[in-house]
């Protein structure tokens, strides 16, 4: 899925030569935004975090 996305991307590049400074903004706005970086770290790093279980008597 996310190379279809990349692909999808880089064909708006080399179609639209503004799409580039849009792509550059709408990314500058998310990266500034704290919350959703956090979020987005937590999402990426979820698969490798250890699994609690139960606690035992």
């Amino acid at each position: 899925m996310k190379w279809l996305l990349l692909g999808a991307l880089l064909g708006l590049l080399l179609t639209t030569p503004q799409t580039l400074t849009v792509a550059v903004t709408v990314v500058t706005v998310l990266v500034s935004q704290p919350l959703l970086m956090a979020f987005a770290a937590g999402l990426a790093i979820r698969p490798y975090l250890p699994r609690v279980g139960r606690w035992t008597r």
